[in-house]
């Protein structure tokens, strides 16, 4: 509820505190070596956790309620997935390409000059898909597993990817260890993401049958162990087809296609958002049922 209701902050926020604690890090410590990356994402990551421990500890029945509630807001990015990925729907529906292409860094890493309409339609929806996972239910499933260390530690590992986790020239053997995690971090989840995407497939006129289909045919032919189950769903769920060659500045991928019904148009990018409430709404069911149990986390 903090997450729809209260925005983030235009400055403070505790996940770019983090970033720039993190960034500061990666500067004392920085090598072209997995060693050296490897003991920065166990430092990052470590810190995070032992944070949410302490504050477990050190606080009672509701002082540990309202943390857990911060840290949840903190660590969840639906909402504010959900209005980047509206507002470039309504600068593709008012006609102006030049706004969607601005705004859309702001979702992932693709060139947006080389995109047409379609193109740009089609990065929204895969982003959409994918960070649903990282964003939403991602936290949510660590956060029900191990309370505030894990939702604090899940938040700081998937920031950490999204830092020095990509490919590159610097961060090919820095990151690998910080993309890994993530990877393992994220395997849970987006298994989990996949099957409320194609339950929740009725909110936008799709078959939950087909969209179970489409994940287990088409769920392991993307590059990413986790991504792609994700992105196959959303594709069987709103009957598209994602997927296809994406441009990452001077690096060009030619990524398999996903699902069998038609290319992605901009007002599929409303039906993507809605969908991603659906899933969003099932996790946070499913997190709070796993709390539930005796014994476990509360």
């Amino acid at each position: 509820m903090l997450d729809r209701l209260v925005p983030d902050p235009r400055r403070g926020h505790p996940v770019a505190l983090f970033g720039s604690a993190a960034a500061r890090l990666e500067q004392v410590l920085y090598r072209p070596s997995r060693a050296r990356g490897a003991l920065f994402a166990a430092l990052s990551v470590g810190a995070a956790t032992g944070l949410g421990a302490a504050l477990e500890r050190a606080t009672g029945p509701t002082g540990r309620a309202a943390a857990t509630a911060g840290a949840t807001w903190a660590a969840l990015g639906g909402a504010m997935l959900a209005r980047e990925a509206e507002s470039i729907a309504d600068a593709l529906e008012s006609g102006d390409l030049d706004e969607a292409r601005r705004r859309l860094p702001g979702l992932c890493g693709r060139d947006p000059s080389v995109l047409d309409e379609k193109g740009i339609a089609r990065a929204t929806v895969e982003s959409v898909a994918e960070n649903t996972s990282d964003a939403v239910v991602g936290p949510l499933v660590w956060g029900a597993l191990l309370g505030l260390p894990g939702l604090l530690g899940y938040r700081a590992a998937n920031t950490l990817d999204a830092m020095v986790g990509h490919r590159s020239e610097r961060y090919e053997r820095f990151g690998a260890a910080s993309a890994r995690l993530d990877d393992l971090a994220n395997w849970a989840p987006s298994r989990l993401t996949a099957l409320l995407a194609c339950a929740a497939a009725p909110v936008v006129g799709g078959s939950p049958r087909r969209a179970l289909r489409i994940t287990a045919r088409d769920g392991d032919r993307h590059p990413s162990p986790n991504s792609g189950r994700c992105e196959a769903a959303f594709a069987g769920a709103l009957d598209l087809r994602l997927g296809g060659t994406n441009r990452y500045g001077d690096r060009v991928e030619h990524r398999p296609e996903l699902g069998e019904g038609r290319h992605p148009e901009p007002a599929d990018i409303r039906r993507a958002v809605a969908l991603a409430r659906g899933v969003d709404t099932g996790a946070a069911a499913v997190a709070a049922a796993v709390a539930a149990i005796p014994g476990g986390r509360r």
